[in-house]
């Protein structure tokens, strides 16, 4: 078989030291987030459906407030640092200066939307403890931009694990001690603050001090560069957390424990197929683009669109059949409405991993100013539609609104995503034949799911498998860049001695 030479095609080192990256940041992930991850699971259960959506909803506000006093400083401060480390102590001054008058600005601004809202006061009080983390977390912080920016990686790695295992050691503690979700915020804070005097003797130790006066010229440029990634980062966390703010807004908590818990599963399907593949294969892509005119570029995306949606579809199709036989089990009996809402949302996942693709693509091309634009508009079609959908029929309203303004969202970025090498006709016929096999693998699951779901949860990978080489959605161009990631794998030569191709590894 041999390599269609009209393709673009990406060299082994290319792929290799993609699958370097991604291999790096998933290990770091696994043990990070896959411990918050494995929490999350534990806790919906131990706190129980209203109290999880206390807790969801609690969360939501936090996060989209902890986006104001990190104002999108910390690529600028990385970048600049990485630049002059002789200015570092210039920079965790100037740093820490806006960041903690913008994390008393955060507190007071999460404690007025919860009373704005009509939240009970149970929320309010937990909003109040729980923003406590918000002027606790920037001393971390700044500490840690400072030193990513000194290629001190492995130190921040360390703390940020061993933080998160004792943040997770002490809510669970607290829980059993009987302190209930009050326990949980105690142990946030306290973990914290160990995570924040670690990180400053990290900095300290390496000889970095606050340089006192502020320096303006570094003060100024600092704020006026970050605020369009603050404002991005804004509309992208109120985005992502609306649906939640919502549903306890008009439905209650219950509700939203069960949307919550839902979110949890979505966000590690998320996390694990999507981010850290980006994040691996940005610079990749940067260097592909180069003035515009290189093909490659065009090329990547669309390989990179249409192995998204190959690969999360068979995921899909058994979360949204089987999510009754996943979220019992996991959640408990006090949960089983979360299986309407991951029926749904599902499929918010797989239109988002794919719209990730597009968003990344628009950064490379430095249309961020477009970007913001499109997230703007989700934003207010979902929180639209969540208003017009809760009311009527309950959570599962704010799923839907979910979907829609999220293939709304994909929509804008297709219509105004150009480059070299992509040519969007390229893509009709292979999701076509894809749909067919999609279609011919959830008939599989519903058979053998009605003979017991773990058999049809079983199989159907392998009838994807099955059904995708039978109807060749894989093209000739594809199975040469997956032999080149495959052989770039840990392990890969043992695969490539009996999966032979007509290529040139050492490109």
């Amino acid at each position: 078989m041999t390599t269609d030479v009209s393709s673009p095609r990406i060299s082994s080192a290319e792929a290799e030291r993609a699958v370097r990256n991604a291999t790096a940041i998933a290990v770091a992930t696994i043990l990070s987030k896959g411990i918050l991850f494995g929490w999350q699971l534990v806790l919906a259960p131990l706190l129980g459906v209203a109290s999880y959506g206390i807790y969801g909803t609690v969360l939501a506000l936090f996060t989209v407030g902890a986006s104001i006093p990190n104002f999108g400083m910390g690529p600028i401060v990385i970048r600049d640092v990485a630049r002059k480390p002789q200015d570092a102590g210039r920079y965790l001054t100037s740093a820490l200066f806006t960041q903690t008058i913008l994390a008393l600005i955060a507190y007071i601004a999460i404690n007025s939307a919860a009373l704005s809202f009509g939240y009970s006061t149970t929320i309010r009080a937990f909003v109040a403890v729980a923003g406590i983390s918000l002027l606790i977390d920037i001393f971390g912080n700044v500490c840690h931009d400072i030193l990513i920016g000194q290629e001190r990686m492995l130190a921040t790695s360390t703390i940020d694990i061993v933080h998160i295992v004792v943040r997770v050691g002490l809510a669970a503690f607290a829980l059993f001690l009987g302190f209930g979700l009050m326990g949980v915020y105690i142990a946030t804070i306290i973990s914290g603050v160990g995570r924040a005097l670690a990180l400053w003797w990290m900095l300290l130790r390496g000889g970095v001090r606050p340089h006192w006066p502020i320096d303006r010229v570094i003060l100024v440029p600092l704020i006026v560069n970050s605020a369009p990634l603050a404002l991005s980062a804004f509309l992208v966390q109120a985005y992502g957390q609306a649906d939640k703010l919502m549903t306890t807004r008009f439905i209650g908590e219950v509700g939203t424990g069960n949307l919550t818990a839902a979110f949890v599963i979505i966000a590690g399907m998320i996390e694990l197929l999507s981010t850290t593949v980006l994040v691996a294969t940005f610079p990749m892509m940067s260097r592909a683009y180069g003035d515009g005119h290189n093909p490659l570029f065009g090329f990547m995306v669309e390989k990179m669109a249409f192995f998204t949606i190959v690969i999360s579809l068979p995921i899909t199709l058994v979360l949204s059949l089987f999510a009754a036989d996943i979220t019992v089990p996991l959640f408990g009996e006090d949960f089983a409405q979360t299986a309407d809402v991951l029926r749904i949302l599902v499929w918010y996942a797989m239109v988002t991993m794919v719209a990730n693709v597009f968003a990344q693509a628009l950064m490379v091309q430095n249309q961020q100013r477009r970007l913001l634009m499109i997230r703007a508009t989700g934003l207010a079609v979902n929180i639209t539609l969540n208003a017009l959908l809760l009311p009527r029929i309950g959570v599962r309203g704010a799923a839907i609104a979910t979907v829609v303004a999220e293939m709304g969202v994909i929509v804008a970025m297709l219509s105004h995503f150009t480059a070299h090498g992509w040519d969007v006709r390229r893509l009709p016929p292979r999701l076509l034949r894809l749909t067919f096999v999609g279609g011919a693998t959830l008939i599989t699951m519903i058979l053998l799911g009605s003979v017991h779901p773990i058999v049809g949860i079983l199989i159907a990978p392998f009838a994807y498998i099955a059904g995708g080489l039978l109807l060749g959605v894989l093209e000739t161009d594809d199975w040469d860049l997956l032999y080149r990631l495959v052989a770039a794998m840990p392990g890969g030569t043992i695969v490539i001695r009996y999966w032979k191709r007509d290529l040139i590894l050492s490109e």
